[in-house]
């Protein structure tokens, strides 16, 4: 086995699975502190419950996140140290950065606003989750400012054969970053949206199960209650507002990631040709998007792809996302590997560094079923999670959801839909720009000898033996913790606000309705007691 390929994978497994957190964190943060904005300012009981309700499993997905990222430093002297060493002098700022907001400006403040419930004056107390939420943002502007520098080096100078930074603030406003942030902003709040939306539905669908709102003669909704504080009217409010509020979200959201994914595709057309071509299974030049296409483009020998057949291809569209116009060729394939190989070479060099892979032949197609279905998938369910909102905006204009269970399982199961989205999008990025970890950029804004092959950035003194035993690790240990999250998740999903405001129902006995709370109703026992609750600390 190929320690390259294992470690390949294990960065790829681990990574993949940070990043289903980062999204829902940074987007329901922003939504939490805009509730909380709005108690503050109106005092309306909703708004705190709806703070204090999706502020735990805020907290809940944050924990994750952290426990889960710290692995990702590790893997960088662990199983690529070469890269390291080649990209330390420029990695160093905008990490240390990173790790000064995340740990040290979300952890502050996040802790302030957990702790600080009725002991901090209601300003100060807001201001802290905004400080914990605007840190977050800019945890991910440096890790995007990293990455995008390995997408388009710039602001450095090459020393000793290695980039050296000269130029901090051509790296924090590289133009690439410039449209990455957004997107990945505008990916977080569709996962936001989407989240507070099938989550609504559900417990709006439960109301109406449970015969406590009805549908008058005209549709309308006719709320009702238990009696109880964890099912009256202000619980409908917190439900029906959540699934509004998601639904726009949502709907805004999938606005900008096109308008943004148009910008990096427009971006993406000087810097990384290729990865453009390989998106588009484009193997001549052309101006059509090819929605369906054909064939296996990886057989063995093949390097032209000559045998991609576009099944359904619409004309022009190509060329506009690439150029704003409808009749200028974009690059194929078999155009962009003989430019390549002119450039960069036809094998890896004979250094030592490469180890067995040394004056290996060069294969510059990044790997076409992935990067062409990742950026379909990536439309696609991104596509869906607006559709989605759409439907439920216009199914519950009267004030209500229906009263149908496959109609709720489809909602919560839409809450998947923008985290596939991310994800396939992040593989793409990644992916299509292998064989490089540095990709050189013929775009004259960057520096066209800084560029690095994969193959050069695996660690040398680690085998394949201990790369695939911390795969193993790794991978296991990320599937209990994931097991672990999605427990805790369901746990507080159902048991609705009460489980993040226990003292709502303190003291209530709710036998008719047993099912409601974290372990049991809203008035059960588990709902009154701290002791009982692995998140009591939560305010």
């Amino acid at each position: 086995m190929d320690p390259l390929d294992i470690a390949r994978w294990q960065f790829g497994i681990t990574t993949v699975y940070h990043f289903m957190m980062v999204p829902l964190t940074i987007g329901l943060g922003l939504v939490v502190a805009t509730l909380q904005t709005m108690w503050h300012r109106t005092g309306r009981e909703e708004y705190l419950r709806m703070t204090k309700f999706w502020g735990k499993l805020f907290l809940i997905n944050f924990i994750m996140g952290v426990a889960t990222g710290i692995v990702q430093e590790f893997q960088f002297g662990m199983a690529w140290s070469e890269y390291s060493r080649f990209v330390g002098d420029v990695f160093g700022a905008p990490l240390a950065m990173e790790a000064l907001v995340a740990f040290f400006m979300e952890s502050v403040f996040l802790g302030l606003w957990i702790f600080g419930w009725k002991r901090l004056p209601a300003r100060v107390h807001l201001a802290a989750i905004w400080c914990a939420v605007i840190g977050s943002v800019f945890s991910a502007y440096f890790i995007l400012a990293a990455n995008a520098w390995m997408q388009h080096p710039v602001g450095v100078e090459m020393v000793d054969g290695r980039p050296v930074m000269n130029d901090i603030w051509a790296v924090l406003t590289n133009n690439t970053l410039l449209v990455h942030f957004p997107h990945t902003l505008a990916g977080a709040l569709s996962v936001a949206g989407s989240f507070l939306l099938g989550i609504a539905w559900f417990h709006l669908w439960k109301r109406r199960r449970d015969g406590i709102d009805t549908v008058s003669a005209d549709g309308s909704v006719v709320v009702g209650t238990t009696g109880s504080k964890g099912r009256d009217e202000t619980d409908y409010r917190v439900w029906y507002r959540s699934l509004r509020w998601g639904a726009w979200i949502a709907l805004v959201a999938f606005l900008g990631t096109a308008f943004t994914g148009h910008a990096q595709a427009q971006l993406m057309i000087h810097q990384q040709p290729l990865k453009m071509a390989a998106a588009e299974a484009a193997c001549h030049d052309g101006t059509a998007f090819s929605v369906l296409s054909v064939a296996n483009p990886r057989t063995e020998g093949a390097t032209d792809c000559d045998d991609v057949v576009g099944v359904f291809e619409i004309p022009g569209l190509l060329s506009f996302l690439a150029h704003n116009d409808f009749t200028t060729d974009v690059a194929g394939v078999n155009t962009l590997i003989p430019q390549y190989q002119e450039a960069y070479g036809t094998h890896l060099p004979d250094d030592p560094m490469y180890g067995e892979r040394a004056g290996q032949e060069i294969d510059y197609l990044p790997v076409m079923e992935v990067t062409y279905w990742g950026f379909r998938i990536m439309i696609t369910f991104g596509g869906l999670a607006a559709l989605a909102a759409a439907i439920a905006l216009w199914v519950t204009r009267r004030g209500t959801v229906p009263d149908s269970r496959p109609l709720m399982r489809l909602a919560v199961l839409g809450i998947l839909a923008p985290f596939g989205a991310n994800a396939a999008g992040w593989i793409f990025t990644e992916m299509g720009r292998q064989p490089f970890v540095v990709v050189p950029n013929p775009d004259p804004t960057g520096i066209d000898q800084v560029w690095m092959y994969t193959a050069a950035a695996v660690s040398p003194g680690v085998g394949a033996g201990e790369l695939l035993f911390s795969l193993i690790a790794l991978t296991t240990v990320y599937a209990v913790l994931m097991v672990v999250e999605v427990v805790l998740l369901t746990r507080y999903v159902k048991g609705g606000v009460p489980a993040g405001m226990p003292e709502l129902t303190a003291g209530e006995h709710d036998d008719h309705d047993e099912d409601h709370g974290p372990d049991g109703g809203p008035g059960g026992s588990d709902a009154r007691r701290d002791d009982a609750d692995v998140l009591a600390f939560a305010y």
